[in-house]
């Protein structure tokens, strides 16, 4: 028999995976490379490189380096998202802050704002709920060596970040009448604006008003900056770094020409590729489809050429400073996906029979009953987990509910799409905004 809290999260990790996305119940439940894929599989591989990455990222943290991400690439359905929450998971377990971005029309990687506004909200601390940056900052402990590191690092001139920052750090230890300014300046830390004015206002009445030089600061320019601090900010509260999980990059190659190649070089900045942009604390996991270096890199579907042989040099084309160094930027996205992308391999049929065993465990104790055996389906080893598991769950499901019906099932294989989709770029904010006033 089952208790009921294991009963909830049976059913829980069951609508994730019917979904086919993946859920903490799903990976506590199926975990990754012990149930899901076969001993030796390249999954387990990944595993293995995910925690050594792991352990250099806390060997580095406090040195200034950025530890070089892993790109993972695989077929849809073939478990990426699910490797991504499991490999969270681990993070998390190790005393890592994590967030999870899912690249889309609300979060496209080439605008760094929406990327960092999305890793603050979905950012996990460990043990802790809550909203991130508000609990982060209750950790500060001023007197640690940790936090006198960071505001050290903070207030030199080559830290890398505008002086809103230390500025909004130095008010944070000293306001002590203010709670409402102390909100604000949380809340710029988790990524919305702050007027310059309120921070003068708080330097005068500690009696500081001269100790900052402040201006405004577009939006574009202080984004990337966002990272930094905050890479920084964890530390300082005693965690171990910050770990990204970015899904869904090929989305990237819906995009125009331009932003595609922003784009790229967002993802060789994730992966930790440019040198002089790094974000100590920080490195990334990113996941994108198979076929994208193929499809879109090398040849276009309608025959013309790919990216890798012409989109640098259209950048170049520009003519100016910040093209020239953002096609070679671009470039270096490219290189990544295409060389060192680690390529997932499909179940053998092995794992898919000791899947399915596990599967049937959990349906059975989720609706207590004891599940029948359904059809294996078409055991192809390129076929997706993900088709698999979902159809033998919608099949007990049916089976359970109307015991005498005929199931039968009609699959089709659903193709990522690369056509250019310009709504996927429109912005709900301009990029020369004033991030201050």
């Amino acid at each position: 028999m089952h208790s009921e809290t294991e009963r909830v999260t049976y059913r829980r990790a069951l609508e994730a995976l019917r979904s086919g996305v993946p859920n903490n119940s799903a990976v506590q439940v199926l975990g990754c490379s012990a149930e899901y894929y076969r001993k030796g599989s390249t999954q387990e591989k990944v595993e293995d490189r995910f925690l050594t990455q792991l352990s250099i990222v806390e060997a580095q943290a406090r040195l200034g380096r950025q530890v070089p991400g892993l790109l993972i690439a695989g077929d849809f359905g073939s478990g990426k998202s699910h490797l991504l929450q499991y490999l969270e998971h681990l993070a998390l377990s190790r005393g890592f802050v994590t967030s999870r971005i899912v690249i889309s029309k609300e979060t496209p990687l080439f605008d760094p704002a929406k990327v960092y506004r999305a890793a603050i909200e979905t950012a996990l601390i460990p043990g802790v709920t809550g909203q991130a940056i508000h609990e982060i900052a209750l950790k500060l402990n001023t007197k640690s060596q940790q936090y006198a590191d960071f505001y050290q690092w903070a207030n030199r001139s080559d830290a890398g970040i505008c002086p809103l920052f230390p500025a909004t750090l130095f008010l944070h230890d000293s306001l002590n009448n203010d709670p409402e300014l102390v909100e604000e300046i949380i809340n710029f830390w988790s990524g919305e604006r702050l007027a310059v004015g309120r921070v003068r206002a708080g330097l005068k009445q500690v009696g500081s008003p001269g100790m900052f030089t402040l201006k405004t600061v577009r939006a574009r320019d202080i984004a990337p900056q966002r990272f930094t601090f905050t890479g920084r900010l964890v530390l300082a509260a005693g965690y171990k770094g910050w770990i990204f999980f970015i899904d869904e990059v090929e989305l990237i190659g819906r995009y125009s020409w331009l932003q595609r190649g922003k784009s790229y070089a967002e993802l060789a900045r994730w992966m930790g590729a440019i040198p002089g942009q790094q974000y100590s604390g920080l490195t990334s996991v990113a996941a994108i489809t198979e076929d994208f270096a193929e499809v879109v890199l090398k040849s276009k579907s309608d025959g013309s050429p790919g990216d890798r042989d012409v989109l640098g040099q259209r950048l170049r084309s520009k003519g100016t400073d910040e093209f020239i160094a953002l096609a070679t930027r671009a470039e270096a996205g490219m290189r990544l996906i295409e060389r060192e992308a680690v390529t997932l391999v499909p179940p053998d049929a092995s794992a898919l029979k000791q899947t399915y065993a596990r599967i049937k465990e959990i349906h059975s104790g989720a609706f207590g009953w004891s599940a029948p055996d359904v059809s294996f389906g078409d055991r192809t080893l390129r076929r997706a987990m993900r088709a698999h598991v979902r159809r033998w769950i919608n099949e007990w499901d049916l089976k359970r509910i109307y015991p005498s019906a005929l199931v039968n099932t009609e699959e089709d294989v659903l193709r990522p799409s690369y056509g250019e989709d310009q709504d996927l770029e429109r912005s709900s904010e301009r990029e020369d905004a004033e991030e201050t006033e």
